[in-house]
């Protein structure tokens, strides 16, 4: 048995395992979206995020909320967003404060062809592979993580 806070050589070999497998899906994955629909991985989100919302739209900081990025960060990438026609801002709230943003029908498009490619790749390259049971250790390992740090 491991002694308290030290790894043993099995324990390093799963957690590099894991920590590998997680980096090249995200590589894949972000490497298909930016090939296939010049989209990156912080497009992605937002256009998820928005796409999921009634109408495809909410306030600058509800977005900010459900991606865990600072206010500063969102409004950078926001800005790119609009510019490339994905989304708009809009007054919500104080009047002259475009604290709200919607998709647009560029967006709701580029959202929608997101969501398929990925779902996509998230088939071929992690279910596909997966016999139920390993797919019910990893969720069921995967929820445990999120319940208890979420928790903390």
């Amino acid at each position: 048995m491991a002694e308290l806070g030290v790894l043993t050589e099995q324990d390093w070999e799963f957690w590099d395992a894991w920590v590998r497998s997680q980096r090249l899906l995200n590589r894949e994955f972000d490497r298909a979206l930016q090939q296939e629909l010049a989209l990156s991985k912080a497009d992605f989100s937002v256009l998820v995020t928005l796409e999921a919302a009634p109408e495809g739209r909410k306030r600058v900081g509800e977005v900010a909320e459900a991606l865990d990025w600072d206010k500063g960060r969102v409004a950078h990438q926001l800005t790119r967003m609009e510019s490339r026609c994905l989304l708009a801002r809009e007054e919500d709230g104080a009047p002259g404060r475009r604290t709200g943003v919607r998709l647009t029908a560029t967006g709701w498009e580029a959202a929608r062809r997101a969501v398929r490619l990925h779902s996509e790749n998230v088939r071929r390259l992690v279910l596909d592979r997966l016999a139920p049971e390993e797919r019910a250790a990893i969720a069921a390992m995967s929820c445990r993580v999120i319940r208890d740090l979420d928790a903390g």
